[in-house]
């Protein structure tokens, strides 16, 4: 039963009635998506148009009626494709499709002949159609019922893509599986959501039987890319039967069997996030709201089959998932990269895409990359690149169009370096800066729109709309959301806060998942009784409806490239380190590592330094020595390393203080925990000075 169908029936006639009171008071008219509105002269005692979003009245226990939907369509929830309603699922999404496009490219490689790479071969949306088919049909012939959980642990490639079809055409439910969650995870998922049968490439596979029998409820390995005479049918220890793609493809040829389609309303993914502390938590995804996320998004940028996009961030994670379920729907061409990070500019050049996905870590970069040329490019090349960049600045600033000769003097040779076609860029999984947005806006051209969202959310919460200069935001609310912020005075954050409302965000609609698999109790502490999924963020209103976020309910982060941090965990981690006696762990959405502050401890520290023969007037001083950072830096990661942190969980660099932290100076509670937000004021100076030091360590790495 849908979360929909258990509401209880007093809550639904009180949506009812707030939604005839609402239409009883604009004069509609009809548009493309038949949820646009005009206000009538009694209008705006219930609504208010910002812009790129609309405010609806829904009273709240405190503070105003702030209740946020997309201008584009107010008065409905997108969840379907305005075009085609009738593709209620990725099954019905990928038949439309294939019928639409079938001799359009799709799924693109680059070939490779005698070790060398080549330019890309091509599956056409028709040829993956039969391939998908003959996996789900050679699924069927080996036993695997319907409804069974099929896990994929590779990177990017087409397979990924036509065993996720299989996986829908056949009501099977796909589980991606990745590296960097560690094999534990892995084994922990496997069991966690009882995978039945396992995609995974050679690489992998000795991975997977090195604790094949940890995992009893698996069944079936398929080896993709693995050949026959090397792969082993079997293993000594267990019932579990290993064959290769290209064997699994021709017994379902062989045997090929008539779909079975899947309901809007059934599962189509648990994806499993990484989370902060302990076990991975599965997010239950289903085939409508996936459609609907993307649905909703559709109505703001759109694709068409001329495009041409390069798949190389992760599958595993929803925003490259929400992605490709939108390029298969408009007929786009999907190259993917080679598998290695260090080969991207490569095959970009090859490929030439038009449509490019990222995240802020690489955008900083090419930013840096860039920025660093020009310097050292010095006289006039420099000069003619600041006053192009000014120039078009400007130009875009007053709204007016740059001259093409800016473009063809400087920028056209730096759009090379993604292939020269890119008509628009996109950025999640953290906050992009705003100057490295503003650069990227003037040197690459096009639209270079920034988002928001999650996995419970199926993808996009809000993405800022096309056409919109000012930057610094996420942009409005998906069609197929609406977006609240609700008071958190703990914080002193309120929806009378001037001159912006603030509070936590909070989303709901039809792209809202479906609950934590078999987890009950954090489904309902991130979903309400009302249906309004508690994100932890923090965020703020902007004039026109945007949205800002600008803070995290609780003590937990995410790094640049996305990944979710516990900075008590590691505190309490990196508390067992001899020459600690308090630790600050600091990170933000716009750097890729951690930093920490270390009150020493005295007399470990001073005892060290005798031993090594090294003189100082007093602690400050010797706090200030690098020999004495490299020490216990280097204790802290044997410390780390004991307790199997990450490695995105171990701290860069470390600045030693010799003053302990108090309650009062200011930086511990009177519980004596550390207060974040006034550490981070307290030593911002020594934060910055170490972020600046890894930038300056990694630019000197990348020149080498």
């Amino acid at each position: 039963m849908s979360r929909e169908e258990q509401r209880s029936p007093a809550a639904m006639d009180a949506a009812q009635r707030r939604l005839r009171v609402v239409s009883a008071h604009f004069q509609p008219h009809v548009d493309a998506t038949g949820g646009g509105l005009d206000a009538n002269t009694t209008a705006g005692e219930y609504a208010h148009v910002q812009g790129y979003s609309v405010v609806l009245p829904e009273k709240l226990q405190t503070g105003k009626w702030n209740v946020y939907r997309s201008a584009v369509s107010p008065l409905r929830l997108i969840n379907r494709f305005p075009g085609t309603p009738d593709i209620g699922t990725l099954h019905d999404n990928f038949v439309y499709a294939v019928e639409t496009f079938t001799d359009c490219r799709y799924l693109g490689t680059r070939v490779s002949t005698d070790g060398t790479i080549g330019d890309y071969k091509w599956m056409t949306y028709g040829e993956a159609s039969t391939s998908r088919t003959a996996i789900g049909s050679g699924l069927i012939y080996h036993g695997i019922p319907e409804g069974a959980r099929i896990g994929l642990y590779f990177i990017n490639r087409p397979e990924w893509i036509i065993v996720d079809h299989a996986c829908a055409a056949y009501s099977y439910v796909s589980v991606p599986l990745y590296d960097t969650l560690g094999p534990d995870a892995v084994q922990f998922i496997v069991n966690h959501a009882t995978v039945e049968a396992i995609f995974c490439v050679p690489q992998t596979l000795s991975a997977l039987l090195s604790f094949i029998t940890q995992m009893p409820c698996v069944r079936l390995i398929v080896v993709v890319g693995g050949d026959d005479a090397n792969t082993p049918s079997s293993t000594e220890t267990t019932a579990v039967q290993i064959i290769t793609y290209s064997r699994l493809q021709s017994q379902g040829k062989m045997s090929s069997q008539t779909y079975r389609p899947p309901r809007p309303e059934d599962v189509a993914t648990i994806c499993y996030t990484s989370g902060t502390t302990g076990t991975p938590k599965g997010a239950v995804l289903s085939h409508e709201n996936l459609i609907a996320n993307v649905a909703g998004s559709s109505l703001g940028i759109r694709f068409y089959p001329s495009d041409v996009y390069i798949s190389y961030l992760p599958l595993a994670h929803i925003y490259e998932r929400a992605n490709q379920i939108a390029l298969l729907h408009y007929g786009v061409a999907i190259g993917f990269y080679q598998g290695d990070n260090l080969k991207l500019m490569d095959d970009l050049a090859a490929l030439r895409p038009t449509v490019f996905a990222s995240v802020p870590r690489l955008y900083n970069r090419i930013y840096s990359a860039i920025t660093n040329a020009v310097k050292e490019s010095g006289g006039l090349k420099e000069r003619l690149f600041r006053t192009a960049y000014n120039a078009k600045r400007q130009a875009i600033i007053n709204g007016r169009n740059p001259s093409p000769m800016w473009d063809k003097l400087v920028f056209n040779k730096i759009k090379a370096r993604l292939g020269g076609r890119v008509r628009l860029m996109t950025s999640g999984a953290s906050p992009l800066s705003a100057d490295v947005m503003e650069f990227l806006r003037i040197c690459f051209g096009g639209d270079v729109l920034e988002g928001y969202g999650m996995t419970e959310t199926s993808c996009v919460i809000t993405t800022m709309d096309i056409g919109d200069k000012l930057i610094g935001h996420v942009g409005s609310p998906n069609p197929s959301c609406e977006v609240k912020l609700v008071d958190v005075p703990e914080m002193n954050y309120t929806s009378e806060d001037q001159p912006y409302p603030r509070g936590e965000i909070c989303v709901r609609g039809p792209a809202i998942f479906c609950g934590y698999y078999k987890d009950e109790v954090q489904t309902r502490d991130v979903i309400d009784d009302d249906g309004w999924l508690h994100t932890g963020d923090i965020g703020l209103w902007l004039p026109g409806g945007r949205l800002k976020i600008i803070d995290r309910k609780k003590n937990i982060f995410k790094l640049a490239q996305g990944e979710y941090i516990a900075p008590e965990k590691i505190e309490n981690v990196y508390a067992k380190c001899k020459f600690i006696a308090q630790c600050f762990v600091y990170g933000d959405s716009f750097n890729s590592f951690l930093v920490a502050i270390v009150a020493v401890e005295p007399d470990v520290l001073k005892a060290w330094a005798a031993s090594e023969g090294i003189q100082h007037e007093d602690l400050r001083q010797l706090c200030n020595d690098p020999r004495a950072k490299a020490a216990v830096l280097a204790d802290m990661d044997s410390i780390g390393k004991e307790a199997q942190l990450r490695g995105f969980e171990f701290a860069k660099a470390i600045s030693l203080v010799a003053e302990p932290f108090t309650v009062e100076n200011g930086l511990l509670t009177p519980t004596f925990k550390v207060k974040r937000p006034q550490a981070k004021a307290y030593f911002a100076k020594e934060l910055a000075d170490m972020y600046a030091q890894l930038r300056e360590a990694e630019s000197a790495r990348q020149k080498l």
